[in-house]
């Protein structure tokens, strides 16, 4: 029964593009795929993304100074549902997006298991070793990346790729 409610719910949620799986180290839910945003709103996964937004506190002055520069920018995100990494920095992430009004359309999340393999070939050519990566490009060229953790702030290593 818990298998047939995690595939309609995936089906449902998620469509093609994603799916909801069982991790079977912890035998939780795990997401692997491309998503929106609205993924992390479903009940396996909203009690630490909410927890990590709300309470990250945003450097505005940074924000502020990042705001022009990121504008023109696309960032993938390369995240596993199952890592605390993850589970800390992507929250916290998408908050600075939105506190500087970046646009959705310029951002691809992609969900992976535990290999750092998502549902097909998402992340064949980016080179993965840890999660999560963020990875900015300009004209389709990758301009930088942080990996796992940030060096100073997630502001701050984002204005210096920018920069």
């Amino acid at each position: 029964m818990k298998i047939i409610l995690l595939f309609f719910i995936s089906v449902i949620l998620f469509g093609q593009e994603s799916k909801l799986i069982e991790d079977p180290k912890t035998n939780n839910p795990m997401l692997i795929g491309i998503t929106s945003r609205d993924a992390y709103h479903d009940l396996n996964f909203k009690i630490w993304f909410n927890e990590e937004y709300d309470n990250y506190n945003v450097d505005s002055s940074a924000a502020k100074e990042l705001m022009p520069k990121i504008v023109d920018k696309k960032i993938t995100i390369v995240l596993g549902t199952w890592c605390s990494d993850s589970r800390r920095e992507v929250p916290r992430f998408l908050k600075v997006l939105d506190n500087i009004g970046f646009c959705d359309d310029n951002l691809k999340l992609i969900n992976v298991d535990r290999t750092k393999n998502g549902i097909a070939n998402e992340t064949e050519d980016l080179e993965i070793e840890l999660v999560p990566t963020f990875i900015i490009y300009e004209n389709d060229e990758e301009i930088g990346r942080i990996v796992e953790t940030p060096e100073e702030t997630l502001e701050m290593d984002l204005l210096n790729i920018v920069e």
